[in-house]
């Protein structure tokens, strides 16, 4: 259960630096830019605490995946970013692939 907490803090820490990105204006604005750095490394921190009982193709599409859809939605919450139908369609997908592999995939190990 630990690497999912792990696997877990790496998704939002890396969901904040993305966000971050944005308002740091190309790292000229202070705070921001240190939101960047301290997320980015605090979420390979923990992918690599996860890459430990986890395979790390399974943790990759997992990781990843779930940063797209959730950047695209704290784009759109808190930058305004609007997403059409196919945007939104894509994101479910993306979103779906990540549930398989959870509920389906005999690589991931539950433990």
């Amino acid at each position: 259960m630990q690497q999912w907490i792990f696997l877990s803090v790496a998704i939002v820490s890396e969901v904040a630096a993305t966000s971050a990105l944005k308002a740091s204006e190309g790292f000229s604005r202070l705070w921001p830019s240190l939101v960047v750095i301290v997320g980015y490394a605090t979420a390979f921190y923990f992918l690599s605490l996860t890459l430990k009982t986890l395979p790390v193709g399974v943790v990759y599409a997992i990781w990843s995946g779930s940063g797209v859809a959730l950047i695209a939605l704290v784009a759109w919450v808190f930058f305004g970013q609007s997403l059409d139908a196919p945007a939104i369609i894509g994101l479910l997908l993306i979103v779906a692939g990540v549930v398989v592999l959870n509920l389906f995939s005999k690589t991931v190990s539950l433990s």
